[in-house]
């Protein structure tokens, strides 16, 4: 068992049979009553985020994590195949576990996977990744870096807010946790 003063960002735990991850907490010590502490949790099954608010010094259910780099091979029906890269075996693991990352998702690609009670619970890409513009509007003699933006579908049917100079074919870097335009490759 762990207590509140345990949680920091990526703490997972169990609670009411569900699997969380604290993706933001805050300790307030108010100057009437007891400390508490706001979190932000992401249920790992259904991918919902929600704000629960605990008492200082509660215990929950904590629940041992280990990251390993895994290669993104290829998608078969509704799995994706991941080769772990220090065993080389594979594992196959349901689109709900990857949906939310599968459109910056690229063959071949390092990703770490975060595995807890003996089973994935979450993929996770590299801060930044680069992919190729697959189609976009074409750019216009003028067109600068300040102009503004415009929808760019990349090879991996992610759709970004790109500068109208960039054309299609172009590689451009990807910052993954805001899914934001950052530069050329």
């Amino acid at each position: 068992m762990a207590t509140t003063q345990d949680f920091r960002n990526g703490f997972a735990f169990r609670m009411d049979g569900n699997i969380y991850f604290i993706v933001e907490f805050q300790h307030v010590k108010p100057g009437k009553g007891g400390a508490f502490v706001r979190t932000r949790l992401k249920n790992v099954q259904t991918g919902a985020v929600i704000d629960r608010t605990f008492k200082s010094g509660e215990a929950v259910e904590e629940i041992r994590v280990e990251n390993r780099d895994m290669q993104y091979i290829y998608k078969e029906g509704d799995h994706y195949v991941f080769m772990d890269t220090e065993t080389y075996e594979q594992i196959h693991l349901p689109h709900e576990i990857v949906d939310d990352i599968a459109d910056l998702l690229k063959e071949n690609e390092v990703v770490t996977v975060i595995i807890g009670d003996d089973m994935p619970l979450l993929v996770e890409l590299p801060n930044h990744v680069t992919l190729t513009i697959a189609d976009t509007d074409p750019g216009v003699r003028g067109d600068t870096a300040t102009g503004g933006t415009k929808p760019a579908k990349l090879e991996t049917g992610a759709v970004v807010q790109v500068p109208l100079f960039l054309g299609v074919g172009e590689k451009i870097r990807i910052d993954t946790r805001t899914r934001q335009y950052l530069s050329r490759a």
